[in-house]
């Protein structure tokens, strides 16, 4: 099964050369799950054009520094292929900036929140039950580090978890087979930590220093790689 990452970011140039971009990072997390996955990436934040639908299985889309409400040429094009993803019956999967950029293209909306900045290791409420989440589990700990949040759902998507923080963590959308997740399970917990002190500057100490101390807690990011690859053989052709 050809997965097409989407790759609309990529991590701090200093950061790059110890744990690569976020498509090998999900290769990484997603492939011991699976010898029937393959991957090819479309750079589509430096403005490489959207794949056909005929060069993929899946759909992958990756977080981003960008906004989805920004102006760059590039988000419009990616929420095209998303809507065109979901008539075509293929599935796809947004983490972080794909969530948002899922749940606004199919009809929901994301802006940047007034609660700040969530960072480090967060808990998730599991709220809802899918074919794909085995096994099932209700809590999920990930890395996030975000401003902007999915702030009301796509008509019809189901809300499948969620924090105090990030109420739409997780969703389940009517219009087709697609998912999306506001935490990085790509992340690992040493690439998290690294990111967040490299963000200091930009980050309020009382959310940083915590955020920090919190990479030394569990995390549930192999489960959640479990559940994405679960997701694409359920629906592979």
């Amino acid at each position: 099964m050809q997965i097409r990452i989407l790759e609309t970011g990529e991590p701090p140039e200093p950061l790059k050369s110890q744990f690569g971009d976020y498509p090998a990072m999900f290769e990484r997390l997603l492939s011991p799950f699976s010898d029937r996955l393959s991957f090819s990436t479309t750079a589509a934040h430096k403005g490489a054009p959207m794949p056909k639908l005929a060069e993929f299985d899946g759909l992958l889309i990756t977080g981003s520094p960008a906004g989805v409400y920004e102006e760059h040429d590039w988000i419009e094009p990616c929420a095209a292929l998303v809507r065109e993803t979901v008539k075509a019956g293929k599935p796809q999967v947004g983490i972080c900036f794909g969530h948002q950029l899922m749940a606004q293209a199919l009809g929901g909306r994301a802006e940047k929140s007034d609660r700040g900045w969530g960072v480090g290791v967060h808990d998730y409420k599991i709220s809802g039950e899918a074919d794909w989440m085995s096994p099932p589990s209700n809590r999920m700990a990930c890395a996030v580090s975000h401003q902007d949040q999915v702030t009301a759902a796509p008509p019809g998507a189901r809300i499948l978890g969620g924090s105090d923080f990030c109420p739409i963590g997780v969703l389940e959308y009517a219009q087709g087979p697609a998912i999306s997740f506001q935490p990085h399970p790509e992340f690992s917990h040493d690439y998290g930590e690294t990111l967040l002190r490299f963000r200091k500057d930009r980050i309020p100490a009382e959310r940083a220093d915590p955020g920090i101390a919190s990479y030394k807690n569990r995390s549930d990011r192999e489960l959640m790689g479990k559940w994405i690859v679960n997701f694409f053989l359920q629906h592979a052709r």
